[in-house]
């Protein structure tokens, strides 16, 4: 079939993509393929409404009533609408500056967090900052990913298309006459994943969303096939973390929580399947902009390919930016600010504006693959990725040739923290095996989700399993360790207007480097019960050779010339999985069936002369103690 031509490619995007309604006439002119900033910020109209949900989360008899405060263009135009709902404005703010609204004596809104409303609301949008039920101005009761978390966004939705009912602090009747229908929701973490959720129920109007460092499934932000990762009753401490209003209001939701998210388990139940937000993509009609960064070790990074990937299956238009950092909002990157503001406006302008722009017909993907280097890709994973299986021998190899026939490995099953794992690689250590290339000969690229494919026995019936794919060499990278990457500069750069409540101005940051004696690139966990079944634990008959195949997390990383790559198979990971109890198991791998299958961006397959096994005992740096990452789950 022959390519379709930019322009009727564009209108079949537009087609198929773009809710079935009129577009609303830009009330701002537009020029270079974006709306422009013609109208006043200072005399914007800043008011706020109570939106009536569909859920009474706080069991006291009414319906949840979601507080959302709105800054818009003066204007007789019907404008759209950028929407960030989040849980955290009353508590650890937004942004790294933690900034929190403001309100005048009415009660109205004068300071709005971040820079949209500055930057927006003069090129023709209204901004609306959405108190998650249970959190701030909200009534209710947060329910970490559940029916009320999802409902509020959805009924701030209908309320912009007529479709539910919205009051004022004197209790009229506010209708959103101003609205043209089409809205987008945008945030970092818990934002995110709200937009992602409400994007999900497949409520008209939400056109498109901008999900950040964001969850698509809550099991996968507290587990990892069976094994835990947060402390046991996670879900109710976030609960009361997001909730300002005192511990008695909410205690009974909190109980619930606790009583049922299975920490006793660690397997997929109903209650984390309720909160999978990719379970059913058939509804879903907004176009997806997503960002994550591959070191987030907060919202881990599967969460976001997975999601990215069931997408891609429903022919969802998106695009994506893949950075190195941690938990980091793309606003903050190094050198990439005014790059980010620029292609946010002009998807924004193309998806609620219908502005006929290039935004669409760039490539898909930008990703980070050095401190200072950035590609464009025509998606993510790189295309012509390879999965390459590298195998582990009993000298402490680790190639492209399997094991010969009966060799073997063991460890036992007892906790350790990474550094612990990856210390004297060369040395035996009862906790863990390891495996090391020789020098690289060239360059080589990781794009994508690494398989760990282990054929081993056990002498008890259960085991949790750590595998680590590790870059030796003392090479600068991105030290998301420290400060998530990030390193505040004494400079700020202003998006936007301001007003006397509401600057438009931040600090910029620059990217944190740090030369260390290695890299842990991919990194997976699994409970052996759940290796046929997330939902079901089966344990394992001692001493029967049993295949336990899992994937690490995604990642995007280039391997220097020069430099080892390593594997390490250990038990429970104590940097990570402390929530986990280690079983103490004796672990016996089968080297011959046992192997890593990693994506590389090669043009032909690699040789042994690529990947060589080291030839000699290689011991490696000793202890190297690395900076724990912040823990900061906003």
């Amino acid at each position: 079939m022959p390519p379709l031509r930019p322009a009727l490619a564009f209108a079949l995007v537009m087609t198929l993509a773009t809710p079935a309604q009129a577009v609303t006439p830009s009330p701002s002119p537009i020029s270079g393929g974006r709306t422009q900033p013609v109208h006043s910020y200072t005399d914007a109209i800043r008011e706020h409404v109570y939106v009536e949900s569909t859920i009474d989360s706080d069991a006291d008899g009414r319906l949840d009533r979601v507080r959302v405060d709105i800054i818009r263009p003066r204007t007789d135009a019907r404008v759209p609408v950028i929407i960030d709902e989040s849980p955290y404005y009353d508590n650890s703010g937004r942004g790294p500056e933690r900034e929190r609204k403001a309100y005048d004596a009415n009660g109205d809104p004068i300071k709005f967090p971040l820079f949209y409303d500055n930057y927006f609301v003069p090129r023709g949008y209204a901004v609306l900052n959405v108190d998650m039920l249970g959190t701030t101005k909200s009534d209710g009761c947060p329910d970490v990913g559940g029916p009320a978390d999802v409902l509020g966004g959805k009924a701030v939705i209908d309320w912009l298309n007529g479709r539910a009912t919205a009051h004022r602090a004197d209790g009229s009747t506010a209708v959103a006459s101003w609205s043209s229908g089409k809205a987008a929701m945008i945030g970092k973490s818990y934002d995110g994943t709200l937009a992602n959720a409400v994007a999900a129920t497949g409520v008209e109007g939400l056109t498109t969303i901008v999900p950040i460092s964001a969850i698509s499934s809550w099991y996968e932000y507290q587990r990892s096939y069976g094994v835990l990762y947060n402390s046991l009753n996670y879900p109710g401490f976030l609960a009361g973390a997001v909730d300002t209003d005192g511990a008695v209001k909410c205690a009974p939701v909190r109980d619930r929580l606790n009583a049922e998210d299975g920490d006793e388990s660690g397997n997929l139940t109903p209650f984390w399947q309720l909160r999978d937000h990719r379970a059913d993509l058939s509804k879903m009609r907004a176009s997806v902009f997503a960002v994550h960064t591959v070191n987030d070790l907060n919202v881990k990074p599967d969460t976001w390919s997975r999601w990215w990937d069931a997408l891609a299956k429903r022919g969802i238009p998106r695009k994506v930016w893949v950075g190195q950092y941690e938990h980091v909002d793309p606003f903050d990157f190094e050198g990439r600010r005014e790059i980010w503001v620029d292609t946010l406006h002009r998807w924004f302008d193309f998806w609620l504006y219908g502005v006929r722009n290039d935004i669409m017909r760039e490539p898909r993907a930008d990703v980070q693959l050095s401190p200072t280097k950035w590609i464009t890709q025509r998606d993510w994973p790189a295309p012509h990725t390879i999965p390459v299986a590298l195998r582990p021998s009993p000298d402490g190899a680790l190639g492209l040739l399997p094991a010969r026939p009966g060799s073997t490995a063991s460890f036992t099953d007892v906790k350790l923290t990474e550094p612990q794992m990856v210390a004297d690689v060369g040395v035996p250590n009862p906790g863990r095996v390891a495996f090391t290339t020789a020098p690289l000969p060239l360059d080589l690229r990781l794009s994508g989700t690494p398989e760990v494919d282990l054929r081993l026995t056990l002498d008890k019936p259960a085991a949790n399993l750590t595998a680590l794919l590790v870059d030796f060499g003392e090479t600068p990278r991105v030290d998301w360790r420290v400060g998530q990457g990030i390193v505040q500069q004494p400079t700020e750069s202003c998006h936007g207007e301001s007003s006397p409540d509401d600057d438009a101005c931040y600090r910029t940051f620059g990217t944190a480097v740090a030369t260390r004696p290695y890299e842990i690139v991919a990194r997976g966990w699994i409970d052996t019960q759940n290796r046929s079944s997330l939902s079901t634990s089966t344990p394992i008959e001692p001493g029967v050779s049993t295949r336990i195949r899992w994937s690490t997390l995604p990642q995007d990383y280039v391997f220097r010339k020069g430099n080892r790559m390593a594997l390490i198979v250990a038990g429970t990971d104590n940097s990570y999985n402390r929530a986990d109890v280690a079983t103490g198991s004796l672990v016996t791998l089968d080297l011959t069936r046992s192997s890593i299958r990693v994506p590389l961006v090669i043009t032909a397959p690699l040789t042994t002369d690529e990947v060589p096994q080291s030839r000699t005992l290689w011991q490696g740096p000793t202890l190297v103690d690395l900076p724990e990452p912040t823990t900061e789950f906003f």
